[in-house]
């Protein structure tokens, strides 16, 4: 539980900045790629903790994640 926590935390904070740097959309994608696997293991922790509101939190942030991930690594510039 708490290496999940600790990779959640870690890896939430490495795609903030990576998105933050703004070195382009391979790099902002792969961001938001590290955000859905940070949202996932919030989600995983929020479970096994039984914290609902996190959990439902990062059930949004899953979605918008992944949108990220669809509009800077899979659809084409200007679509």
């Amino acid at each position: 539980m708490e290496a999940l926590k600790w990779y959640a935390a870690i890896s939430g904070t490495i795609a903030a900045f990576m998105v933050a740097l703004d070195y382009g959309r391979r790099v902002t994608g792969w961001g938001m790629v590290l955000f859905v696997t940070s949202s996932i293991a919030w989600i995983a922790g929020s479970f096994l903790a039984d914290d609902a509101p996190l959990g439902s939190q990062n059930a949004v942030l899953l979605f918008i994640n992944g949108f990220g991930v669809y509009r800077y690594l899979i659809r084409k510039r200007g679509e």
